[in-house]
């Protein structure tokens, strides 16, 4: 998955941004009401400051008409109690949109990853996806609950503010409206373009740091067996130091933003400052205008300081927000079929064919009948196609060149519901889920009664085990079936094939794992229990082949295919 992140061209933050806000249009009329709240809210904060020191000037000089102090402690109490109640408002629509949307997206991605496996996840790092399934998507939180409306909040309130300045003076007013697009605007762009890198590459390292730990974990015996354990703490130890030092330059890119803004609004406040003090010392102002305008501007950077702030946050987000889209942007390698033909299994044909991996061939030319309801077994050395050749009757991939067809019919043509029913695969390693040996045998048939389960676990040669156990069919397997040896892992995936009941049964070395005994009983299920379906048998072993109508021996990059 991170290789897969790579390969992608770099999107602007500005895209990215704006494909992340198009999710909203559900919710446009919540966000809207989190900006009015918001807006007001921080009208109110200002109020507080403005209206106190109305007031202290009205103290000092009884004739200014600046504010009636018998009224001055209401309006004080109720704008600071409007102020929480109104930001209390606002961040519950935020974080409710956010909320919202964070399901939908990890919606889209479970949609996304249902097309693009199994072909386009093969072999990708899964802690990697898990990072993003679940940190990345998380961290979208801070933009869609702290960006998209504090950006609108500051809009409006700097306008407000503005217009209430630039009435007192004109130059002030335009000192004031470059002070919020200083604040507000340059310096979270100049930020975000010195640190978008770092931010992506930070959240790519924690997600092969994610990776890193999965696969240690999976193997823990193997690193115990074979005295790894220190070479493992070792690379741990300096993955996390990268990303420790990682984090530090993004801490300091936070360090410097801080110490930059304040040090610009200091220097804004004394501008204004010294642009009212001229304009009263011109007889332009008074005394009491220059106070209030500068203790507005003072007390009005809370939202634009906020977009500031954000920034730094922001890096993190939108590197989050690419990995996300970079995921959605994925196209499948193979388009499932809607609505297409379910054609007959009669004659099952595969004419000139040609497969590759990237620039290895495994497959030219290749041709072959699969007999209706006869078992065919394929044989071959490791590397050769075989196991290929399944996933193209699968059609997890298709053909370079040629045609694979059901009944006359192409595969690319057939609807792919119907395809997934009419075939059970069973693959070399047989994936269990931390659920009972039941619901995984389930698996194979949504909805399966227990007698069902028992009569498919019968046929792979399991019953006399599970009833063995404690708890018997309701026994957990654990994480990946870690309870459970090769052979019983394996058998649980021949009972989902024998339970699933589909006409076609691909195998791909379906006794691997198994001791002669058990082999020897399946093998004799499977052509018992088969006589009405078309079965095709993958194996290195002739031993499991011998109870097909006949061997196909394959070579890697063949042209025909003979039968023995």
């Amino acid at each position: 998955m991170h290789n897969l992140q790579k390969n992608l061209k770099r999107k602007n933050g500005f895209i990215i941004m704006a494909r992340l806000i198009v999710l909203i249009r559900t919710l446009l009329p919540v966000m809207f009401f989190a900006i009015v709240l918001g807006s007001i809210g921080h009208l109110c904060a200002i109020s507080v400051t403005v209206s106190a020191s109305a007031g202290i000037l009205q103290i000092a000089k009884p004739d200014a008409r600046l504010i009636p102090l018998r009224i001055l402690p209401f309006v004080l109490i109720a704008s600071a109690v409007l102020r929480g109640i109104f930001h209390y408002g606002e961040q519950y629509c935020n974080h409710y949109i956010a909320f919202k949307l964070l399901a939908v997206i990890r919606h889209k991605i479970f949609i996304k990853l249902r097309k693009l496996c199994p072909a386009k996840l093969d072999g990708r790092d899964k802690g990697n996806l898990i990072s993003i399934i679940t940190s990345d998507i998380e961290l979208l939180e801070v933009f869609y609950a702290h960006t998209i409306s504090p950006v609108a909040i500051a809009l409006i309130v700097s306008a407000c503010t503005t217009f209430f300045i630039w009435q007192q003076s004109a130059a002030a007013g335009i000192t004031a409206l470059s002070a919020y697009i200083t604040v507000g605007v340059l310096i979270p762009l100049i930020n975000a373009r010195a640190g978008s890198v770092s931010g992506l590459h930070f959240r790519n390292a924690i997600g092969d740091l994610s990776g890193f730990v999965l696969d240690s974990l999976r193997g823990l015996d193997e690193t115990i067996q074979y005295s790894c354990g220190s070479k493992r703490l070792a690379e741990l130890k300096k993955r996390s130091a990268d990303l420790t030092a990682m984090q530090k330059k993004l801490s300091g890119f936070e360090s410097y933003q801080r110490s930059f803004t304040n040090l610009i609004i200091i220097g804004f406040n004394v501008l204004l400052f010294c642009i009212m003090l001229r304009s009263f010392i011109n007889g332009a102002s008074s005394f009491e205008n220059v106070v209030l305008v500068a203790v507005t501007l003072m007390s009005s950077f809370g939202p634009v300081v906020a977009l500031s702030n954000l920034s730094n946050n922001l890096m993190q987000t939108l590197a989050s927000g690419e990995r996300v889209l970079n995921l959605l942007d994925e196209q499948p390698v193979v388009d499932d079929v809607v609505n297409g033909e379910r054609p007959a299994l009669k004659n099952i044909g595969i004419s000139g064919a040609d497969f590759s991996y990237g620039d290895e061939n495994i497959l030219r030319n290749f041709s072959l009948t699969i007999p209706e309801k006869k078992i065919l077994g394929i044989h071959g050395r490791s590397g050769c196609g075989k196991s290929t050749l399944l996933k193209l009757l699968m059609r997890f991939w298709d053909a370079d060149s040629g045609k694979i067809e059901f009944s006359g019919t192409d595969i690319r043509s057939v609807d792919t519901d119907f395809l997934r029913s009419v075939q059970s695969y069973v693959t070399q390693e047989t994936v269990l889920f931390r659920d009972t040996i039941a619901n995984n045998i389930a698996i194979g048939k949504p909805g399966a009664s227990r007698e069902e389960i028992i009569e498919a676990a019968k046929k792979a040669s399991l019953h006399d085990f599970i009833i063995t156990l404690p708890r018997q069919y309701d026994t957990e397997v654990g994480e990946l079936g870690s309870t459970l040896s090769g052979g019983e892992r394996q058998r649980i995936g021949l009972a989902r094939a024998f339970l699933h009941d589909a006409p076609l049964m691909l195998l791909d070395e379906p006794t691997s794992n198994l001791d002669s005994l058990n082999e020897g009983i399946i093998l004799k299920s499977l052509k018992e229990k088969s006589k009405n379906k078309t079965l095709v048998i993958v194996s290195h072993r002739m031993s499991t082949l011998n109870i097909a109508h006949g061997i196909f021996k394959m070579k890697k990059a063949v042209h025909k295919e003979e039968c023995k």
